[in-house]
């Protein structure tokens, strides 16, 4: 890839203007790479999202909870669960002392489709960097937030 700014034929007031239009940019170069890995999977990078933190959590766990805990928040989070519930990925069930929660649990489809995928590709972006140069950019993003 080349570099930023010539690679869109532009340029910037300042550097930091740069930094955040190529923070947006490589953002939407990475969900390309990952949503072309899960298009043969029917799924979308927040479905996947969402499938990975059901199988940390191990047990039903709210929905909120989910929400809460997804890298790429969506308003529509709800939405996306119940496609993957009609996908027959992920389990639902109302709490019988609060209807207003709901509970949702990965199922063993959902623990497959997610043994079947391989993100990998990712791996030949990550490999650029060294391990100093991914703590810098950690701690570079996390000051920025």
């Amino acid at each position: 890839m080349a570099e930023f700014s010539k690679e869109i034929n532009s340029t910037f007031p300042n550097e930091c203007v740069k930094a955040l239009l190529n923070i947006k940019f490589t953002a939407n170069y990475l969900d390309n790479i990952g949503n072309s890995i899960l298009k043969p999977f029917n799924i979308s990078e927040q479905q996947y999202n969402i499938l990975r933190i059901l199988r940390g959590a191990k047990e039903s766990i709210t929905v909120n909870t989910v929400k809460d805990r997804m890298v790429q928040k969506s308003p529509n989070s709800t939405r996306l669960m119940d496609k993957l519930c009609d996908k027959g990925l992920i389990d639902r069930v109302r709490c019988e002392n609060d209807r207003r929660v709901v509970y949702v649990k990965i199922n063993d489809n959902g623990l497959a489709l997610l043994n079947k995928i391989n993100m990998n590709e990712f791996d030949s972006c990550l490999i650029k960097i060294s391990e100093k140069e991914s703590k810098q950019l950690n701690d570079i993003l996390d000051k920025l937030r």
